[in-house]
């Protein structure tokens, strides 16, 4: 499985997974072959109805620009091109 597939199939099947709870601005955040455990592992963004600020006003027409997003990692079996798992990115403060 070369990059550019792990990366289709990551977007596909997050979307899909994800389909009852309304994502959008699906996309691509970070890809990396994991050679240890023959596996991509590829970070998917993508925001939530709830992730849009709840304020109102000029602020809210700004930030409803700007949702906060979801990051997921999906892993996908580089041999076999299966999903094996999807977590949830954690975001390191500095």
């Amino acid at each position: 499985m070369n990059v550019k597939d792990a990366v289709k199939k990551a977007i596909e099947y997050a979307a899909e997974i994800f389909r009852a709870e309304k994502p959008e601005n699906i996309g691509l955040e970070e890809v990396f072959l994991n050679e240890d455990e023959k596996a991509w592992e590829v970070t998917v963004g993508f925001s939530r109805p709830w992730d849009h600020p709840k304020q109102t006003g000029v602020i809210a027409t700004l930030q409803a620009l700007n949702p906060k997003r979801q990051y997921k990692v999906v892993k996908i079996d580089n041999e076999t091109e299966k999903v094996k798992s999807i977590k949830i990115r954690e975001i390191k403060s500095e």
